[in-house]
Parts: structure tokens; C-alpha cells; sequence
């Protein structure tokens, strides 16, 4: 994990910075309409999207209007990135200046000594037990959950009602797909993807694509 992330003190709003509301959002596409929504429970004023893609300006999401390309971004510090991918997430993050905002949905759990990294986003219904830590720029996505002890690196997504047991070890931009589980004690490497609707029973090496019942390590993601 590249940075020892920031302590969320409670799972309401109450935990946030209520001296600044306005937040943008990076991003366009499906997983930005979840993230407003997500911030506007939370209680902040999106003031505008933007999305590298032409045909996306102009229209909406939620109400909030996509501007234009990530480059024009000018006035603005507070943000969230809104992109799925974890390549795209972290390439963002890299390129750009900003206060990145972290952001817990007030119908997720949280335990107070859960450690959450900048720009890393808790959906609705997703459960983060005590003495967890959590990178930067992670998604934690609606119903997963990840219970004692775990640790989950920078830029992972954890899909839809996926599941880690205690004491996981998930590395940097890891993707574990919708509906899987990961059994207690596992390391899952950097840069893999556990498919949708596994088990994982066993450690899952760096950049390897996993899946099935248990998962095995089929290729390589590059391959």
C-alpha cells in the first residue's frame, strides 16, 4: 500500500469536512451516476463531470452536467474520480493536482478504526469491519464487505456483493469481481482480477486472472 490513508471516524456524514460541499467529479460513464449519488447523500453539491469523452458533453448525470475533458478542469480542487477501471483510476490520480475526496455512503458501515485512503469511495450497503486498511483511490462497491484485519492496496475495485473474509491481503489494482468470495487469510496479488462469482481458496500471484470454484489462476492480465 502506497500511502497509510486517512481514519474515518464515523459511517454518517458527521465524519466529513463540513467547510467545503463542492466536490467535481471525474468521469462520465455508469459508475459516475452511482458516485453522485453516493455524494449527494453524503450531503455535498456536485457542481459539474468531467469526461475525456466528446460525445458525453453536454448531457447530465443525475442533474449535474458534463462540462468537458479532464484537461479543462480549472477552479475546482475537491474531487472524486468516478472511473470503474483501475488503470484509468490510477492514471488520473497521477496526472492530476487535486484534494481528493473521500466519500462513504451514509448507508454503508464503517468501524470507526478503519483506515480509508484519499478518493477512496464506500458505497450503499458495503460493510468495512474494525482494524481494516484501505488505500487510496479504492472502490468499495454497493454490498461488498471486508472484514477484520484486511488489507486492500490502492486503486482495487471490490465488485457488487463481493466478499472478504478476515485478514485478507488484496494488492494494488486488483480487481475482485461481482459476487465472489475470498476465504480468511488469502493474498490475492497486484494487478489481478478475481471473475466474477469465485472462491478464492488459495493465494492468487501478481497480475493473474483467477476464476472459478475454487479459483485457479488461468493467464496472465496482459495475456
Amino acid at each position: 500500500m502506497e500511502e497509510k490513508g486517512q481514519k474515518i471516524v464515523a459511517v454518517s456524514t458527521r465524519w466529513r469536512d463540513r467547510s467545503v460541499d463542492e466536490v467535481i467529479v471525474i468521469g462520465g460513464g455508469g459508475h459516475a451516476k452511482v458516485v453522485v449519488a453516493t455524494l449527494f447523500e453524503a450531503g455535498y453539491r456536485v457542481c459539474c463531470i468531467y469526461d475525456d469523452a466528446r460525445e458525453r458533453w453536454g448531457r447530465s448525470i443525475m442533474g449535474v452536467p458534463v462540462v468537458g475533458a479532464i484537461d479543462e478542469i480549472s477552479g475546482y480542487r475537491r474531487a472524486v474520480i468516478a472511473i470503474g477501471d483501475n488503470v484509468g483510476r490510477r492514471s488520473i490520480a497521477e496526472r492530476l493536482d487535486l484534494d481528493w475526496l473521500t466519500v462513504v455512503h451514509p448507508r454503508a458501515y464503517v468501524d470507526s478504526s478503519v483506515s480509508l485512503g484519499c478518493g477512496t469511495v464506500v458505497l450503499a450497503g458495503a460493510v468495512v469491519q474494525p482494524d481494516v486498511r484501505v488505500g487510496s483511490h479504492v472502490i468499495v462497491n454497493t454490498g461488498a464487505t471486508v472484514d477484520h484485519d484486511s488489507e486492500v492496496g490502492d486503486y482495487v475495485h471490490i465488485g457488487p456483493g463481493a466478499h472478504l473474509a478476515g485478514s485478507v491481503f488484496v494488492g494494488s489494482g486488483t480487481l475482485i469481481g461481482v459476487g465472489s468470495a475470498v476465504l480468511p487469510g488469502i493474498r490475492v496479488g497486484a494487478w489481478a482480477i478475481v471473475g466474477a462469482g469465485s472462491v478464492v481458496t488459495r493465494d492468487i500471484p501478481d497480475g493473474q486472472v483467477a476464476f472459478g470454484v475454487p479459483a485457479k489462476p488461468r493467464r496472465s492480465v496482459c495475456g
